[in-house]
């Protein structure tokens, strides 16, 4: 992979992208009111490019960031589409924060939800980082399957209908490990999560749609089938390009 000298690219301001953070208390997701957001590029942490203190709704004002070209994210390129941004979050009595690798797309409106603990005399900092995009970071191939499953064991249909879930159950770990963490998301939002990483915001608005369509259908099948306990749940098979 031939990484593009993302830190000029923004520098140079070809194409912005708008990012809000919402700075909120883990436990009753509640705003946390001037709580100061300190923005720098990843990979530079030491160079603040922006400060900002939320308001009484636990917002920053909505701010405008450079980001690489709009073609880079159009068709499939050797060169990252997205700027990455790391904030550093602190406010009293809660907590410091920080999220490495925060995707910024240019035409775009990035929507960052930081969630913030109590003091905890043990523990004072709370690093989370974001990976690469599936599209243009360096994955494991998808786990195979089966085009015909088996219906006498587990795995078979267990619902006389298709429903919507509130929640699903993400495994944190190959299907066989039975030592990872099974969580419990909102469907709602991991059909969102999902989406964020599987494609990307600047494709034209019909082609967002069908993929979206195609991971709620995805999603479904798992729930329906309850395929979902013996396979990972993350994506679909096959992504639709833009065009």
């Amino acid at each position: 992979m031939n990484v593009f000298p993302l830190k000029a690219a923004q520098n140079n301001g070809s194409d912005t992208g708008k990012l809000q953070v919402n700075v909120r208390t883990f436990a009753r997701n509640r705003p946390i009111e001037n709580a100061l957001v300190t923005i720098s590029y990843s990979g530079d942490p030491t160079s603040p490019v922006e400060e900002a203190r939320t308001d009484s709704s636990g917002q920053i004002p909505l701010l405008t960031l450079p980001t690489p070209p709009l073609e880079y994210s159009m068709n499939p390129s050797e060169y990252q589409p997205y700027a990455e941004y790391t904030f550093r979050i602190s406010a009293e009595g809660f907590e410091n924060l920080d999220i490495s690798g925060s995707e910024l797309l240019p035409g775009e409106t990035s929507v960052q939800n930081a969630f913030l603990r109590p003091i905890n005399p043990e523990e004072s900092f709370e690093n989370i980082v974001i990976p690469a995009h599936t599209l243009f970071g360096e994955y494991p191939e998808k786990i195979p399957e089966e085009e015909i499953k088996p219906m006498d064991t587990s795995g078979e249909i267990v619902l006389s209908r298709v429903v919507i879930p509130e929640y699903v159950i993400v495994h944190d770990g190959v299907p066989s490990d039975s030592t990872a963490k099974d969580y419990y998301v909102r469907y709602r939002d991991y059909i969102k999560n999902v989406a964020c990483s599987e494609i990307y915001a600047t494709w034209p608005r019909d082609t967002i749609r069908a993929n979206v369509l195609a991971i709620m259908s995805f999603t479904l099948n798992r729930v329906y089938t309850e395929w979902y306990r013996n396979q990972h749940i993350f994506g679909v098979e096959q992504r639709i390009r833009p065009g």
